[in-house]
């Protein structure tokens, strides 16, 4: 079996209502303006983003956890963001198909903030 590095992506309601529609297995396409996906290698930074970008920008956030081929994802840099801790992988957004090829099981909600905690798409 093929080992797996896990992920985590913060989001807002129309991402996740779009990767509820895919079964919870892939990541829709960028939207022009949107170079890169962005992935992030700790739950701690990806909650900071959901409560604190995507709830003021849009009233929810989500912070998501994923699988991905290790072997796949080494071809992929980490990015240091900020601080030691604030770290990415940037997937150019035409590379999305084929990362979401690589994804191992499915996209799980693991937090939810704003009003997506009233009931908005929760898996896992």
């Amino acid at each position: 079996m093929n080992a797996t590095v896990t992920l985590w992506r913060p989001t807002g309601p129309e991402e996740i209502a779009l990767v509820e529609e895919s079964g919870w297995r892939r990541w829709p396409s960028r939207l022009p303006g949107q170079p890169i996906f962005y992935p992030v290698l700790t739950e701690d930074y990806a909650i900071r983003i959901a409560r604190d970008w995507n709830v003021p920008a849009s009233g929810a956030g989500y912070v998501t956890r994923f699988s991905v081929i290790k072997d796949y994802l080494d071809r992929y840099e980490v990015q240091q963001v900020g601080g030691r801790d604030i770290l990415e992988y940037w997937i150019p957004a035409e590379h999305l198909d084929t990362f979401n090829a690589n994804i191992v099981g499915t996209i799980e909600v693991v937090h939810t903030f704003g009003r997506a905690s009233a009931g908005h798409p929760a898996k896992g």
